[in-house]
């Protein structure tokens, strides 16, 4: 089996984590009180193929380099703060203008996928599929690993300095919204696909996940999800990229 990188890094200083092919349980942990019906059930997912995730969100420089303007309202959170008050469609043309420069295909995580990263991919064994957040149960320790309307200030800040999940992901939990590529369904989970599930097949809403600043602790669970129009920009919402090796 050809040896597959554990890291890379593009062009414009994006780092991406090896998130290897697998099985987990998908959507609310039973035992979870916060859990709404759009998270449930819980049910079996595969991955059926290996995919690099962004290690942190794309930042306000990552952006300028390459769309040539940063359209955060947090821009006094520095550079290396996430990007924000982008649309859905606005990483889209991201997207699309980083392939012409790198000539590979970047896109948003799917929402199974985002999720399989966030609780640290590997096996139903060993992907914390029991876990509310992505290092357990204690919503105490949630500060450690989050910004989130706690201990943000009502603001963005720079990346990667909250502890890591066990895949070593920044971020995943509060200081932005992410994008999926996902259209939103409310009952999407219990008409899912177990296979690499591609989200709903019609509706106009896509999907964010993880929470942000302004979240509160229920917001930054692994299995809360939430649908909004893809024309939405918000200074709470951005977005992480998926490398296809």
């Amino acid at each position: 089996m050809e040896e597959r990188e554990r890291e890379k890094t593009k062009s414009l200083g994006m780092e991406f984590v090896l998130v290897e092919e697998g099985e987990f349980m998908m959507g609310a942990v039973p035992r979870d009180e916060h859990a709404g019906d759009k998270e449930k059930p819980q049910h079996k997912v595969r991955i059926t193929s290996p995919f690099y995730i962004g290690k942190y969100p794309v930042t306000q420089e990552e952006w300028q380099k390459l769309m040539g303007k940063n359209p955060s309202k947090f821009q006094e959170a520095g550079r290396r703060a996430p990007v924000e008050t982008v649309s859905w469609m606005d990483t889209q043309e991201f997207i699309k203008k980083l392939k012409t420069i790198e000539g590979k295909t970047d896109r948003l995580p799917t929402e199974a996928e985002w999720e399989y990263a966030a609780r640290g991919g590997g096996s139903i064994s060993t992907s914390n599929s029991s876990h509310i957040y992505t290092y357990g149960n204690d919503i105490s320790m949630l500060g450690d690993y989050a910004w989130y309307e706690d201990n943000s200030f009502r603001t963005t800040h720079p990346v990667g300095q909250k502890k890591p999940n066990a895949l070593g992901l920044y971020d995943i939990m509060g200081n932005v919204w992410e994008w999926c590529e996902d259209r939103y369904g409310e009952e999407t989970y219990s008409q899912s696909q177990e296979i690499d599930p591609e989200g709903a097949k019609g509706g106009d809403y896509r999907v964010l996940r993880g929470g942000s600043w302004g979240s509160n602790a229920r917001a930054c669970r692994l299995s809360f999800r939430y649908g909004i129009n893809p024309n939405t920009r918000n200074h709470n919402i951005g977005f992480r990229l998926v490398l296809l090796p």
